[in-house]
């Protein structure tokens, strides 16, 4: 099986190699600031820090429709030659599942052996069940498109009133896309200047999309600093095992069990690490991997040199369902922390149930932001008590960094296993010094 395309003169120099040691340099900066803002308790640095990176993660998030819809429409235009492209859906979707059930495995293997419920230093009356709860239908919910740009709208009380902001559940984008996509495809010649049109599109938003990456650095700064002089550590000092055990899990994920799968299929942990370090930077500090979507999307084409048709597929589709830092190990410690804490004896059998909803449940919960949805619906499937979510939420600003940044690798790692493995052929116009060695050419 072969994908090709033809040369996109409009293809973008990313320079992603020298923009990670940029990203790892702001990481600094941002330490450094944001130590100084809680040292010194200044209002105005820390309020900066908050603002500016607020500002680059919504220009991130602001970028996501337009990719999605004329990615995902170009390469559903690019994919009609390719005579399996319902294989490499299902092959995307079993790897997903694959990966999945090891991290699970993984979190209930360091949840048994560490019992972080029984080490915690937190009071009971601190618990409270979460505003927002997963549910076995979300995914029905989330699937079908509510309108026609997948926007959904989210109602907050502010200081002054209730406050309105518009978001943008991808998952209900990308089945629109494919429907656009296939409905002008489908169409003959009177969808072809549609399609064109769509490709002229795309070249433009990655120029824009480039344009925002140059600023990185920045927000990768702003964000850093404002995660330090906003939580810092102190808040780690009860639920400090817990947090050692969900960590551990994610890098024994991210720094073992994604290398061997690597080397299983032949391809270099040290080009991939290279290639996908600056994305996974990116989503440890904006600790989105919607926002990180862009940039997940471009070193997966551009470094590692996955085909644009499939990539442009599977990156989105990953980016809402392939979760294994928030839907695998951490719903399985976090699972067997309540269970712990408030002495609920738990048999093999909720051991496999915990898996089996790691594993389906962030399909279920797909388009639903959160790791605490997912939480959840774990809870809840088991019958533990739902307000033993909320004594973890007092941290999850500071898991939830480590988590976004596994779930951005593992939605790098897939595309490329099954690349390797089906033996898509890599793009003519990725440079050979990135791909080389990672995907058979044909």
């Amino acid at each position: 099986m072969s994908i090709t395309r033809r040369v996109d003169a409009g293809r973008l120099p990313l320079g992603l190699g020298s923009t990670g040691g940029q990203v790892l340099a702001g990481m600094v900066v941002g330490l450094a600031l944001g130590l100084v803002a809680r040292a010194t308790s200044a209002p105005w640095l820390a309020e900066a820090l908050a603002t500016i990176g607020s500002l680059f993660v919504q220009l991130l998030k602001a970028i996501v429709p337009p990719l999605v819809f004329t990615a995902i429409v170009a390469s559903i235009a690019n994919l009609r030659a390719v005579a399996d492209a319902a294989r490499l859906a299902w092959k995307t979707l079993l790897w997903f599942a694959i990966t999945a059930a090891i991290a699970v495995a993984i979190g209930l293997l360091l949840g048994t052996v560490i019992a972080p419920g029984k080490h915690a230093a937190v009071a009971a009356n601190l618990a409270g069940a979460p505003s927002s709860q997963g549910g076995w239908t979300d995914f029905l919910k989330s699937v079908v498109p509510g309108n026609f740009l997948g926007l959904t709208a989210t109602t907050s009380l502010g200081d002054h009133g209730p406050v309105t902001s518009l978001g943008v559940n991808v998952l209900q984008l990308l089945v629109v896309s494919v429907a656009i996509g296939l409905a002008a495809v489908k169409s003959g010649e009177a969808g072809a200047p549609f399609l064109a049109f769509v490709q002229s599109a795309l070249v433009i938003v990655r120029r824009i999309l480039w344009w925002i990456i140059r600023l990185t650095p920045i927000g990768t700064a702003a964000l850093i600093g404002t995660a330090v002089a906003r939580y810092g550590w102190t808040a780690l000092a009860g639920l400090g095992w817990f947090a050692f055990a969900v960590y551990l899990g994610l890098a024994l994920v991210l720094f073992a069990v994604y290398p061997a799968l690597l080397r299983l299929n032949g391809l270099s942990v040290r080009r991939y690490f290279a290639a996908a370090w600056p994305a996974i930077q990116l989503g440890f500090v904006t600790r989105s991997s919607i926002g990180t979507l862009p940039v997940t999307e471009e070193v997966t084409i551009e470094r590692l040199g996955v085909p644009r048709a499939y990539a442009s597929f599977a990156v989105p589709l990953g980016a809402t369902t392939k979760m294994d830092g928030c839907a695998a190990i951490y719903p399985a410690v976090s699972a067997l922390f309540v269970a712990q804490f408030y002495g609920v004896a738990l048999g093999p059998a909720d051991y496999a149930l915990i898996a089996l909803v790691s594993v389906l449940g962030s399909a279920a919960t797909a388009g639903v932001t959160g790791a605490t949805v997912m939480l959840t619906l774990t809870l809840s499937t088991l019958g533990l008590p739902l307000e033993g979510a909320g004594l973890l939420l007092a941290i999850d600003p500071i898991l939830d960094m480590g988590r976004t940044a596994v779930n951005v690798a593992g939605q790098i790692l897939v595309p490329l296993i099954v690349s390797k493995r089906e033996q898509l052929a890599v793009a003519h116009d990725v440079p050979v010094s990135l791909s080389a060695g990672l995907v058979r050419r044909h």
